[in-house]
């Protein structure tokens, strides 16, 4: 079975309490900080807009990013995330844990 854990992770402001392979924490943790970062840089270039707004920015940046990458033989750390983020979704959708 596995070794589920409950963490709290903060996004854009706000707190999401989710359950998690033990093995994934350190993963979700780091996506949770890179998108963040990425949040607060945008927060401080564009003021005056709303967290959505900030988020979407976030998404089209990484979407981009993606999209730019020429080399596609080896995956990149932005793959192994979308991968990460990809596997945690499709959990959640199985109905294997999701706790807002």
């Amino acid at each position: 079975m596995q070794n589920l854990i409950p963490i709290n992770i903060v996004i854009g402001d706000r707190s999401y309490r989710i359950k998690i392979d033990a093995v994934e924490e350190e993963t979700v943790r780091k996506m949770a900080k890179k998108l963040n970062d990425q949040l607060a840089t945008y927060k401080s270039q564009y003021a005056g807009k709303d967290m959505q707004d900030y988020l979407a920015m976030v998404l089209l940046s990484l979407v981009s990013e993606q999209n730019s990458k020429d080399n596609k033989s080896q995956p990149t750390s932005l793959d192994i995330d979308f991968q990460s983020i990809e596997s945690i979704l499709d959990k959640a959708l199985q109905g294997k844990w999701l706790h807002f």
